[in-house]
């Protein structure tokens, strides 16, 4: 298996990866974390759950919608400036080599991201990119920014969510946590609705990619069930060739298409629910 450091390139640029003290995109990817956890509200996600949740506004196919996101460029990612389909090809592929025998991952890898195109169907950056955490119960230090941006969020006033728990009970279960709206939970209501015939780590994958304080920071453990750290390194998994496959070296896209659609038709072909 391919380690982080090899999938990165280099140790160098491996330590330049999650920077979010300096560089060239902190401007942006700070306002776009303090409209987050400005706006990101218990009332907030429901609000979203109920407006995408059952995933019928549109057809499309998965790789219609990969080529969408061409014109996404993520705008919380201190590492990369360019679009999020390139780095859905990279993480793949990133993948397919260090897994050549689990065609079923390779496709999570192209899949991950493809939530963002909600930034096509008019949501702001805010209310679909970057690290997710729960809503409702006390925000833990090492979510990103967490120091400087929860000012004006109302929950963090209400008593209702301002302890360890929230409107939780210990031990709930990650499936039963209200986790900030964004990419990963609307691209696992799509895969649930249409059935993508994938297992059980996929999905948990996709659903709790972007959920940093808890897959690398350890936070929000005391939320989970015993499956839900079953399937903690699957998720952690995935994180080393989201993260570590990021790289200004484009992968030929015309070269890959291909494969990737011979593993679409195979586990979520056709036209899908969006």
């Amino acid at each position: 298996m391919s380690s982080p450091r090899a999938a990165a390139g280099t140790g160098e640029r491996r330590a330049e990866l999650r920077n979010y003290s300096d560089g060239k995109l902190l401007e942006r990817v700070y306002g776009t974390y303090k409209l987050m956890h400005t706006h990101q509200t218990v009332d907030f996600v429901r609000k979203k759950l109920a407006q995408y949740g059952s995933c019928s506004l549109r057809r499309m196919g998965v790789m219609e919608v990969l080529q969408m996101l061409d014109q996404v460029v993520d705008e919380s990612d201190p590492d990369v400036d360019f679009p999020n389909s390139l780095h859905a090809y990279q993480t793949a592929e990133g993948i397919r080599r260090a897994h050549p025998d689990k065609d079923w991952f390779h496709l999570v890898g192209l899949l991950h991201d493809l939530g963002k195109v909600l930034v096509l169907f008019g949501e702001p950056q805010w209310a679909v990119v970057g690290d997710t955490y729960p809503v409702g119960c006390k925000v833990q230090p090492s979510v990103v920014f967490a120091d400087s941006t929860f000012g004006d969020n109302p929950d963090a006033t209400d008593p209702r969510y301002s302890t360890e728990c929230g409107m939780y009970q210990p031990g709930c279960g990650l499936e039963n946590v209200l986790m900030t709206w964004g990419h990963d939970e609307y691209m696992y209501r799509v895969m649930k609705v249409n059935k993508f015939a994938l297992p059980e780590e996929a999905f948990y994958m996709v659903r709790f990619h972007s959920f940093y304080p808890w897959h690398t920071e350890g936070d929000y453990r005391h939320l989970c069930t015993p499956r839900d750290l079953q399937m903690l390194p699957w998720v952690k998994e995935l994180n080393k060739f989201d993260l570590y496959t990021k790289q200004e070296d484009l992968p030929e896209v015309e070269q890959l298409q291909g494969y990737y659609q011979s593993l679409v038709d195979k586990y979520c072909p056709g036209q899908l629910c969006w």
